[in-house]
Parts: structure tokens; C-alpha cells; sequence
């Protein structure tokens, strides 16, 4: 009883919370697409696919966007997961943020009615000599192609109808019902 007490008393009320989270299979992506958190969403998913294959893992998203490289290291390690991933979005699920809410497994992709959302085309702010500038451009035609990719795996939307509807040359705010729409969510909550 002892062990047991000194034990609760190691961790914080937040320590606990997320130690329940992760026995419902749950785990909240918010702030910055950016490493720390990507790592931490990744960790989470390769510890499920080890333990409990079987199980459906809820990822919750309220995000502006951060560092699409990041985005697709998380997305490529849910497209390879055993576990289904279900997305639920909420608060904001812009940019590289958007990328990863509707790489959830379809059927179980989640909007709720006062999302934000937003998805623009790749940008990169490079200078510098030209051969430099022209390994940027290559860089950056390679990252809008795997946006392209991702977003017709996700939707119903083909290559020319991303292009057009999702990644023109301003940003694109859409609804949840759009979403629904376009089968790049499941269902608004």
C-alpha cells in the first residue's frame, strides 16, 4: 500500500491524464508541426502497433501548421501502421496540420463544425546563389508533388482537381462541409 502511494505520488495530475490517454489509445497533436511533437505523435504510434495491433488509435488535431517534412514523416508512419488511425480535428487543422487530419483511415475522419481550416500550396522563402535557388526549386516541385499525393490518396479529388480545389496559388479556407465533400473528412461532429 506504501509502494502503491509513493508511487501516485511520483506523478503529476498531467502525467496522469496522459498515462490514461494512452491506455484509451489516444494522443493529442497540437501547437507547431515541428519535431518535438511529431516525435512524440510517431513514438506513440510505433509503441501501439507494438503492443496492440488491433487496436483504432484516436489522434486529435488542432494545429496552424509548422514543417511539412515533419508532417510527412508522421504521415508515412500512419499509412504504414497496422493500427487504424482515426483523426478528429478540431480548433485548427491548417497546413501541414490539414495534411496529417486527412491522412486518418478513411471512414474514421472526424471535423468538428468550428474548425478553421486552411491547405495552400508549399512555400519556400530561398535565396541565395543559383545553383543553390535551383536545387530549392527541385526541392520544392518535389514537396508539392507528395502534397498532390497525399491529398488524392485522402479525398476523392483527382491530381488536376487537388491542384485547382485544394493547393491553387492563394490560401484556401474551407468548411467542414466541404470537407465531407470533397471525402477528405468522415464526418462532422
Amino acid at each position: 500500500m506504501t509502494t502503491r502511494k509513493i508511487k501516485d505520488e511520483a506523478y503529476s495530475a498531467a502525467d496522469k491524464i496522459d498515462f490514461g490517454l494512452l491506455h484509451q489509445h489516444i494522443h493529442f497533436l497540437s501547437g507547431d508541426i515541428a519535431e518535438a511533437n511529431i516525435s512524440a505523435a510517431i513514438k506513440w504510434i510505433v509503441y501501439e502497433n507494438a503492443v496492440n495491433p488491433e487496436a483504432i488509435l484516436t489522434l486529435y488535431v488542432n494545429s496552424d501548421g509548422g514543417i511539412l517534412t515533419e508532417a510527412f514523416a508522421l504521415i508515412d508512419v500512419m499509412h504504414n501502421s497496422k493500427c487504424k488511425i482515426q483523426t478528429i480535428g478540431m480548433g485548427s487543422i491548417c497546413s501541414a496540420a490539414f495534411l496529417i487530419f486527412v491522412s486518418g483511415a478513411k471512414g474514421k475522419r472526424f471535423i468538428s463544425k468550428n474548425t478553421s481550416i486552411m491547405c495552400h500550396q508549399y512555400t519556400d522563402d530561398a535565396s541565395g546563389k543559383y545553383h543553390d535557388l535551383d536545387a530549392r526549386i527541385k526541392e520544392t516541385k518535389l514537396t508539392n508533388d507528395r502534397m498532390v499525393a497525399v491529398l488524392t490518396r485522402s479525398t476523392n479529388l483527382d491530381a488536376a482537381a487537388v491542384a485547382k480545389k485544394l493547393l491553387p496559388p492563394s490560401d484556401v479556407w474551407l468548411t467542414p462541409e466541404e470537407l465531407v465533400k470533397y471525402a477528405a473528412a468522415d464526418q462532422i461532429i
